[in-house]
């Protein structure tokens, strides 16, 4: 690649949003939200209700089905002061997230703790909704706090647990507290796998209505895991890229999406999210790892962020990439791909498996805004312009877009 995305300024990718641009709470109806449309290098805009009669016959869309945990745990200290504690992830290496949330009686997590200051590291004790859930301080270290749950009853698994005893982690952005609604409507319809600690917000405007649409006209749905991690509400605040360090996320793909992907190289693939996204992507690269050494360990599968800009072997065509990922799997025995990955999309790299993408409006300075300018280069600039321009909604109840290479 011509030029290193380590050396972006991230000021080049900064707006001005106003907070009342920022949608504090979702529409009554999910499929109501505006569509932006930018296709042929034009931009339009409709109701997303109406998404399927922009997208060509047969394409693909490809959802992540992930499961926003209740991840907020709020306890109290001896003299009664609130201490929060917000699960990340396991704090075992070995053990993927959805193995953690089906551990019984205890685990150990990585946590952020609000007022750590005011813990004194006695056993926080929190009892609710028939369960007795307790929290001990093992070790606090710069980026986050190692903690060890314990509940009664211990049959109960983690996730059942946090549905329980947990309210639900809407952003931080959002200024309040979660609500009823937000147990529902940060969710999509086709959440399934427990982990994440944030909704992949472009499939909140999905509806039954908008799917039987989509499936009339012979448009396939693929899905596909990406844990959400914390770090999607993490700013760069260093000056160029080199100094931001992007957050690991657990990825999930079945042998049978791969293939699905495989089979369809000719027509149009949408990703559903910046987190389909960087689930695709990365597997292409994993691809080229496996077709470069055949007898890779599975835990030596993960793409940190600047592995597609470090390459040095010949790249693959897609396919190539796609049937040695399968010949691994076959060889493995495995049924399912899972390892993380901490890929950092941006200008000039070039997508692989996408032509486009459905997605909301991210924050100024943030590395959703630099991979959105891989599907669309700086053309994201006249995007953003006309969606400020025309009453759009921002951030994660907003309003969606439907952006083609």
């Amino acid at each position: 690649m011509s030029s290193h995305p380590s050396l972006i300024a991230i000021t080049d990718y900064t707006y001005d949003l106003p907070q009342e641009r920022i949608a504090n709470y979702p529409l009554a109806n999910r499929d109501a939200s505006k569509l932006l449309l930018y296709k042929n290098e034009e931009i339009n805009e409709t109701l997303f209700k109406n998404i399927s009669d922009h997208l060509e016959e047969e394409s693909i869309l490809i959802f992540n089905n992930t499961r926003v945990v209740q991840a907020r745990l709020n306890f109290l200290n001896e003299k009664e002061q609130a201490i929060e504690v917000f699960c990340l992830e396991p704090y075992q290496e070995d053990l993927d997230i959805t193995q953690a949330m089906l551990s019984i009686q205890k685990v150990k997590w990585k946590c952020l703790v609000g007022n750590l200051k005011k813990w004194r590291e006695e056993e926080l004790v929190l009892n609710i909704n028939e369960i007795t859930l307790k929290v001990k301080l093992i070790e606090k270290r710069n980026e986050d706090v190692v903690v060890e749950f314990y509940w009664a009853p211990a049959e109960l698994s983690f996730a059942e647990v946090l549905e329980k005893a947990g309210a639900m982690p809407i952003p931080p952005y959002l200024k309040r507290k979660s609500e009823e609604l937000d147990a529902t409507r940060y969710q999509t319809i086709y959440a399934e796998k427990n982990g994440s600690v944030a909704a992949p917000t472009a499939g909140l405007h999905f509806t039954p209505e908008v799917n039987e649409k989509l499936k009339n006209k012979n448009i396939t749905s693929l899905y596909v895991t990406l844990h959400v991690g914390a770090g999607t509400f993490k700013p760069v605040k260093a000056a160029t890229l080199s100094g931001h360090e992007m957050h690991a996320e657990w990825i999930d793909v079945s042998k049978t999406t791969i293939t699905e992907l495989l089979k369809s190289e000719n027509k149009k693939k949408i990703a559903v999210g910046t987190t389909s996204l960087r689930t695709l992507e990365s597997l292409y690269w994993i691809g080229l790892k496996v077709f470069y050494d055949p007898a890779i360990e599975p835990s030596k599968l993960e793409i940190g962020q600047w592995f597609p800009y470090e390459f040095a072997q010949k790249e693959l065509t897609v396919s190539e990439s796609l049937s040695a990922l399968l010949q691994w799997l076959e060889k493995n025995k495995l049924e399912q791909l899972s390892c993380k990955t901490s890929i950092l999309l941006a200008l000039p790299y070039q997508l692989k498996l996408v032509d486009g993408i459905i997605t909301n409006f991210h924050q100024p300075q943030s590395t959703l805004l630099l991979l959105i300018s891989c599907v669309v280069g700086n053309t994201w600039k006249d995007i953003y312009k006309y969606a400020l321009e025309h009453d759009f909604r921002f951030l994660s109840y907003g309003d969606s877009s439907l952006l083609m290479k």
